[in-house]
């Protein structure tokens, strides 16, 4: 069996990889080095400085490639620096239809960034693919997909939003950084870009910053290379290491978020002090259905709003829980817990925000892997 053929669960460990050639390291060794020896001018061994390519980047780009069932990955210094890098594709007059729906950063990237240099932004609710046809003109160039959305976890129907991008020669962007392709492949269901934030699930350690795009097409991917060559926010060799560390265990860290994950959900939905849980494992969840088609689980990531929904009611919890930790961030091993209003999505206007369900009451959860009875005690105690 080629390593090509492997199921998932094996190519996390073994996907795009092989044994150091020097001396069969199992692991590809951190090449810390900025530049390399040729023997004659543009005489090298296929690298000549870092920031164009480094070995142990190159094993984590080929790993990001398998997992997803891509042919070409990217690996970047973060994950906007990844979407920076997609988002330079596109020229001024461009329009980009995205989710009114997702990560705070995403948000401020396209607004206060890229909106200056003449490209246009469109953000609607997804759930339903007859919206994102409604503002479809011949000026639009890529759609930017999101899901399940962060933080209100909607799910956006890949495949049909990939067969209405191919019907109008658009790109599709699909951030997959809550899903992880052990739950989802948007390349498979037609998508031409993935993202991930690498920080998150992909690393799992919350020890590492990293971006990450992953295409099939190579004429994309040599653009997308350019780019990431041409502006330099590569990851660094160290870096590239952890997140290649972090990926051999993804499958097995995935199964126990989602399995927590619906746990928590669940005594949430039925706790009397909650008035509403956001969880795409819910069969009333709109687009449940979707869901269930697409993705292997549901996930670890659940949204939520006490009761009285106040801004004082929701701080008063996460800074109350003892084993949620209250951080940025998501996917790691640890639970955390988030105010999206004040943190992730504090960078969106209040008005803005308040449209797509973000709400001063929200509180997100990253449901790590730790006893899922020790997690569901810490909101019993925080909820009161």
């Amino acid at each position: 069996m080629s390593k090509k053929e492997l199921h998932f669960n094996s190519k996390t460990i073994h996907g795009g990889q092989q044994p150091d050639a020097a001396y069969g390291a199992v692991m590809p060794p951190i090449y810390q080095t900025s530049t390399y020896a040729q023997t004659t001018p543009g005489g090298h061994k296929g690298y000549e400085y870092s920031r164009s390519a480094n070995p142990t980047r190159t094993a984590l780009e080929n790993a990001l490639a398998s997992i997803e069932n891509g042919n070409y990955g990217l690996a970047f210094a973060s994950g906007l620096s990844a979407i920076d890098a997609v988002i330079k594709l596109l020229a001024p007059g461009d329009e980009v239809i995205s989710t009114n729906d997702l990560y705070g950063g995403s948000y401020r990237l396209f607004r206060q960034v890229f909106e200056k240099f003449g490209i246009t932004f469109h953000f609607i609710g997804m759930q339903d693919v007859e919206s994102i046809a409604e503002k479809i003109t011949d000026k639009t160039k890529l759609i930017w997909v999101e899901t399940p959305t962060n933080p209100m976890m909607n799910v956006i129907d890949i495949k049909a939003v990939a067969a209405l991008a191919k019907e109008n020669k658009l790109l599709l962007a699909v951030d997959n950084t809550f899903a992880t392709p052990y739950l989802q492949r948007p390349l498979d269901l037609g998508a031409d870009i993935v993202m991930h934030s690498a920080t998150k699930y992909l690393g799992g350690h919350s020890d590492v910053v990293v971006g990450a795009l992953v295409v099939k097409d190579k004429a994309l991917a040599d653009k997308l290379y350019f780019l990431q060559n041409a502006s330099g926010a590569v990851c660094g060799p160290m870096d590239s290491f952890l997140t290649l560390r972090g990926i051999k265990t993804l499958h097995v860290r995935m199964q126990r978020h989602s399995e927590n994950g619906a746990a928590i959900a669940r005594y949430l939905q039925n706790h009397p002090k909650i008035e509403k849980v956001y969880w795409p494992g819910f069969e009333d969840h709109p687009n449940h259905d979707i869901a269930k088609a697409q993705m292997d689980d549901f996930g670890g990531m659940i949204s939520f709003i006490p009761k009285g929904g106040s801004f004082e009611e929701a701080v008063k919890i996460v800074e109350a829980l003892k084993v949620f930790t209250l951080a940025e961030s998501l996917g790691g091993v640890e639970s955390l817990a988030g105010h999206p209003a004040s943190m992730t999505h504090a960078s969106i206007p209040k008005e803005e925000r308040e449209k797509s369900g973000v709400v001063d009451a929200l509180i997100r959860l990253s449901v790590g892997i730790e006893d899922s009875n020790d997690l569901i005690e810490d909101l019993e105690q925080a909820i009161g």
